[in-house]
């Protein structure tokens, strides 16, 4: 599936430009899409406003667009999408302006949220091919409370994304690109197996924007490590299709899983390593081969032998322990209501849970068969991380070799998603899976 097929199913986005040299279609592309602005507001970071922003500002003056400029952090200093710069920017979108992002997940996810919060439509210029989140539907803010939160809020309605600007990056970013593209191979299989059981709705265009062009961007791993052009346009593209697809549904069901939901503790409880905090790419290539493992257990369980009764009678109702189990797992955190809010949507009656393991049970060879063609090997995995240089072992993000055994039941009930987390809980095996899944089974 390309670029421009996706635009036409998207919900916000009107115009998506990717290849080498288009940084200089961008004032074209703002008078197109924004014929009634005012002017414009460049947002960026100190970096990119040295990468791109002055040459944006510089463009689109250039046409007689008046510009407004705003840097976010101008001392340099290491920054977080926090709710408190959406604040910043929204007091800097005046009257008819619309924001023009300049940078990557953070900067563009700070000034989505502020611009839907002010009820204008906004664009983004790419400086990194290290997210999907430019063209996704929310913006993934720590809230005034701490607690990292999907806000509601529209994708852009214009992208530009030059590859000779997104090779200047740093090359981890690509990296961590990389893994987040790669975490659509567990999300997906977690997907078909959430369809599968009755859970989740399935969206088969949603599906192929995601999937089809997986492959080709996912196979040059050392291609991305050492900035190859062709490479790193694939895997910008790759992460584009996965963000249209989360707009298309308002969710990012189609694009991420279990392994995002690690990662989001460890964002909510301030992890750093090294000093810093470590990027969302760098936590994701962790998980996703966790929870790849994960789900290589799963698929190794002899299903016919589950005793569908005994999981009933172990399974708690909502009202007689499902809600305590809730409330007990985020006791002490900074979001002790965390669990309660998001678990209670997709907790199930005793009878709804025979029904479905009853139906799990049945369908679970071709459920097998449909998740292993779906996979990347947990192997193949971590040779590709390595190859383009992303972490996927716990301790080179400073994290112990049991937390996700340790966090299991908060990744679990952190999000009303249901995920391979939950389907193992409901067959008994959470516990036994997590420590296979991080070598102590």
């Amino acid at each position: 599936m390309d670029i421009d097929y996706a635009v036409k199913q998207a919900t916000d986005t009107r115009s998506c430009v990717v290849g080498g040299g288009v940084l200089s279609s961008v004032p074209a592309v703002f008078r197109e899409q924004f014929p009634d602005a005012s002017g414009a507001l460049v947002v960026a970071d100190p970096r990119t406003w040295g990468v791109a922003g002055e040459t944006v500002a510089a463009l689109l003056g250039g046409v007689g667009i008046a510009v407004d400029r705003h840097v976010i952090e101008p001392g340099g200093a290491l920054f977080h999408s926090e709710y408190r710069y959406v604040e910043e920017v929204k007091a800097a979108i005046a009257h008819g302006t619309v924001p023009v992002a300049v940078g990557s997940g953070t900067v563009n996810d700070i000034v989505k949220c502020a611009a839907g919060e002010c009820g204008v439509p906004y664009m983004v210029v790419c400086t990194a091919a290290s997210v999907d989140g430019y063209s996704s539907y929310g913006a993934a803010i720590v809230s005034p409370n701490g607690v990292k939160e999907t806000y509601d809020c529209p994708a852009p309605r214009a992208i530009v994304a030059d590859v000779d600007v997104l090779l200047t990056a740093p090359r981890e970013m690509a990296a961590f690109g990389f893994a987040d593209l790669m975490a659509k191979s567990p999300a997906g299989a977690e997907w078909i197996l959430a369809s599968e059981v009755g859970m989740e709705k399935w969206d088969d265009i949603a599906w192929h924007m995601v999937q089809d062009s997986l492959p080709d961007a996912l196979g040059d791993a050392e291609g991305v490590a050492r900035g190859d052009r062709t490479a790193t346009e694939k895997l910008a593209k790759g992460l584009m299709l996965g963000g249209f697809a989360m707009q298309r549904m308002s969710s990012s069901r189609p694009a991420s899983g279990a392994e995002h939901r690690f990662s989001h503790i460890l964002d909510m409880t301030h992890h750093t390593f090294n000093g810093r905090s470590c990027s969302h790419g760098e936590q994701v290539g962790v998980f996703t081969l966790y929870t790849t493992r994960f789900i290589e257990a799963l698929l190794d369980f002899d299903m016919s032998a589950l005793d569908v009764e005994r999981c009933v009678a172990d399974w708690p109702e909502w009202d007689a322990g499902g809600r305590a189990l809730a409330v007990e797992t985020f006791a002490g955190t900074d979001f002790p209501d965390l669990g309660v809010k998001e678990a209670v949507g997709k907790w199930q009656t005793k009878d709804e849970l025979r029904t479905m393991l009853a139906h799990a049970k049945d369908r679970w060879p071709e459920i097998v068969s449909r998740i292993r063609a779906q996979i990347v090997p947990s192997a193949e995995v971590e040779r590709r991380l390595k190859a383009v240089g992303s972490p996927s072992r716990p301790a080179e993000i400073g994290i112990a070799d049991d937390f996700a055994v340790r966090n299991a039941r908060y990744a679990m009930l952190m999000r009303f998603r249901f995920n391979v987390l939950d389907f193992a809980m409901r067959i008994g095996k959470l516990d036994e899976f997590a420590a296979i899944a991080a070598g102590r089974g």
